[in-house]
């Protein structure tokens, strides 16, 4: 187990951008995982929740999205880092609960899951199955409609205003965090308030143009959120022009560096689907094709 001294060392050479060595990566993997298989599903939270608290990670549906695989790949010139990564987030709790009455997690509900102790029954030390319950609270949504819908994500469900109601009440809850879907204020309340979704990537892929926010709770559970714009980038976006692909009658195509933003719609741009597709301006690509949120 590294010493404090070996600690200091690598927060300092990470400071200095410079990255670690395959074998400190491997080291510090282990501790954390560790420390993680000792937290539960529902990992309890006490308040205050705030910037300067101990910080409580929960997992997500984009752990080895967005290039972290090529990234390990050209800075250690082999898949070792970046499987002691996976391999890591496999043992991150699902979700967390602030004093018994915010449940929060990355996605959304489940229908498979009525109650908290439903959660807190799942084998979580896995990689995250396409469809479930696991999957269900990474990748579900609040939507317009009452009870359970089909996501156009093609994972997870949709739930209403009634279901989230329901869930609250039988659990004892008075709210319902979450993020997963950019909103441009960087937060939003939704469904009579059961749910609120709070985004904290500020100009998302260097395109979007929202804000971000952080969901502060007080000790006497008060709540305020902290906004916040991107800080200003030295390079900005290209040129913006429409291109056929895929099939998809319209496609807008921003020219940045990679990622290459794609939007697709049917109707208009605030229909549209949004996705993240690695191409070369030339027109070959290598069949990467992400959703956005």
């Amino acid at each position: 187990m590294p010493s404090h001294g070996d600690l200091d060392r690598q927060i300092e050479q990470l400071m200095e951008c410079k990255p670690l060595s395959e074998a400190d990566v491997k080291a510090l993997c282990e501790q954390a995982r560790a420390i993680l298989v000792e937290e539960w599903n529902v990992q309890p939270v006490k308040c205050p929740v705030t910037e300067a608290m101990r910080l409580i990670l929960i997992i997500s549906s984009w752990e080895i999205m967005y290039g972290l695989y090529d990234e390990c790949l050209r800075k250690y010139g082999n898949a070792n880092v970046w499987k002691h990564f996976t391999d890591l987030f496999d043992y991150l709790p699902l979700t967390a609960l602030i004093e018994s009455q915010i449940f929060c997690m990355h996605g959304g509900l489940s229908p498979s899951l009525d109650t908290l102790d439903n959660i807190r029954a799942l084998d979580r030390i896995q990689e995250v199955p396409h469809e479930g319950p696991m999957c269900d609270l990474l990748w579900s949504d609040p939507g317009d409609r009452c009870g359970w819908g089909i996501s156009p994500r093609g994972a997870g469900y949709t739930f209403g205003q009634d279901v989230a109601s329901q869930f609250n009440h039988t659990n004892g809850l008075s709210l319902v965090s979450r993020a997963h879907q950019l909103v441009m204020e960087g937060y939003n309340w939704c469904q009579d308030k059961n749910v609120v979704t709070v985004f904290s990537a500020p100009n998302y892929c260097y395109h979007c143009g929202n804000m971000a926010a952080i969901l502060e709770i007080g000790e006497n559970m008060d709540q305020n959120f902290l906004q916040f714009d991107p800080a200003p980038r030295q390079v900005e976006p290209d040129t913006t022009r429409l291109v056929h692909i895929f099939d998809v009658e319209f496609v807008n195509v921003v020219e940045s560096q990679s990622p290459i933003i794609v939007y697709i719609s049917d109707e208009s741009p605030q229909c549209a689907v949004v996705f993240v597709v690695h191409f070369s301006l030339q027109g070959s690509h290598n069949n990467m094709l992400y959703p956005l949120l």
